[in-house]
């Protein structure tokens, strides 16, 4: 368990209000944001969907003292993975989004590489916990 910095919190919280905002928009917006940006409805409730559950859990982790920190290393590892991932996508030819989908996916993986940053130097700060 580590005593979580007020960075490393601040990071969580802040991934987790995002996530929790696009989550909902990308679920219950699916069907208008794909023809907005020409990704497919399915790829983008399906992320939706996951980034509900996942600003739960990385919200829970932010509002705790103390935390342990297997699970924050899974954080930042899985917000690194996300931007690799995106841009990734934008290369493979899998999606042929238009060039506002090109922005969304751009900026939202930029977004995620800053949380998984702050999220990392946050960690840094924290202090290994003592337990009795």
């Amino acid at each position: 368990m580590i005593t979580s910095s007020a960075l490393l919190r601040r990071a969580l919280l802040a991934d987790a209000a995002f996530s929790g905002v696009a989550g909902l928009a990308l679920t219950f917006g699916a069907s208008p944001l794909a023809t907005l940006l020409q990704l497919p409805d399915a790829l983008l409730r399906e992320t939706g969907l996951f980034l509900i559950v996942y600003a739960g859990f990385v919200g829970w982790l932010g509002w705790r003292q103390m935390a342990p920190r297997p699970l924050i290393l899974l954080v930042i590892a899985g917000n690194a993975a996300w931007t690799v991932g995106s841009i990734a996508l934008l290369f493979s030819g899998v999606v042929t989004p238009n060039v506002l989908g090109e922005i969304f996916v751009a900026v939202q993986a930029v977004g995620t590489g800053v949380f998984a940053e702050l999220q990392y130097m946050g960690l840094r700060r924290s202090t290994v916990a003592v337990t009795a």
